[in-house]
């Protein structure tokens, strides 16, 4: 039987789009597309039709529009229908290119070719029904601060180990991997995002045992690790930080996105109860991303 699904379109402000995304993931949709339209995006979810209600979707209809009108944006507008999942796996990807990253990386599709000049490190992608394609600015910023931590401009770079939790598609795992990681953990609570990393692993040739793929979140990471980066919400970040200790080595770093500009204030001052020194605060419209230190435990 052919599986159906419903479509949610929103169309809004290009500042709204990562409010919009969050909500449509937490609503339980499992694979997104999003298109530029002359300073608008129009964001498609997907959601299987035997998930949800029409008086769910309704209801996502207000809160979509509750978040974005409280950050001061024009309301949304919102559309459903109902579609067969091969009318939208595959339509998507017309939209989606190489995109370069940072000064090294250059995001792939895996279903397009590198340009034939290309010196940058390819990171093939297929997200499938994961969160996480490299064209959003915070997944930008965690990559680019990955270049910073894994850097061997100067110096080789010592054994080291990361945990990616919150993977998606596990686009910064095998980042930081292709950068010289030793070993990375990739934990999500989706199993979604399990599939797609493990296959994401293979298209970039990961070998085995480099990239450990779990579905859960910290508590999956089974050794002390060099850094740690999230990109979640800041109320996950905030919710998540007292655990970090458990796997985070002491000097060890972390990189923290997802979060609003206004939301800042409240994760450093969570980070700096839990022990960690803020470094530097990275902006791109109106999402940033803090890196930081791991001092310890405060007495």
């Amino acid at each position: 039987m052919v599986q159906r699904w419903w479509e949610i379109t929103v169309t809004c402000q290009a500042e709204a789009e990562e409010l919009v995304y969050w909500r449509l993931q937490s609503f339980g949709c499992q694979g997104t597309a999003t298109q530029q339209q002359q300073g608008r995006v129009l964001i498609q979810g997907y959601v299987p039709q035997q998930q949800v209600t029409l008086l769910d979707i309704a209801a996502l209809g207000v809160w979509i529009e509750q978040d974005v009108v409280a950050q001061g944006y024009l309301s949304p507008k919102l559309h459903w229908q109902l579609v067969n999942e091969q009318d939208w796996a595959h339509s998507w990807q017309a939209y989606w290119h190489p995109i370069p990253v940072g000064d090294r990386l250059l995001i792939c599709p895996a279903w397009e070719t590198p340009p034939l000049d290309n010196t940058r490190i390819v990171i093939n992608l297929d997200p499938g029904m994961a969160f996480g394609t490299g064209t959003h600015e915070t997944t930008q910023l965690c990559l680019e601060a990955l270049e910073m931590q894994l850097d061997q401009t100067f110096e080789p770079l010592p054994p080291t180990v990361i945990a990616d939790i919150g993977c998606g598609s596990g686009i910064l795992a095998i980042a930081s991997l292709l950068l010289g990681a030793q070993k990375a953990y990739a934990v999500d609570t989706s199993d979604l995002a399990v599939t797609a990393t493990q296959r994401n692993a293979e298209l970039n040739g990961i070998k085995a045992g480099q990239l450990i793929v779990r579905q859960g979140s910290w508590e999956q990471v089974l050794e002390l690790v060099d850094g740690v980066v999230c990109n979640i919400l800041a109320p996950v970040i905030i919710e998540m930080l007292p655990h970090l200790p458990a796997i985070v080595k002491p000097k060890g770093w972390g990189i923290f996105s997802g979060i609003l500009l206004d939301q800042a204030d409240r994760v450093a001052a969570q980070l700096e109860r839990q022990g960690w020194s803020l470094g530097s605060v990275w902006r791109r419209q109106e999402w940033c991303c803090l890196n930081a230190r791991f001092d310890g435990l405060p007495n």
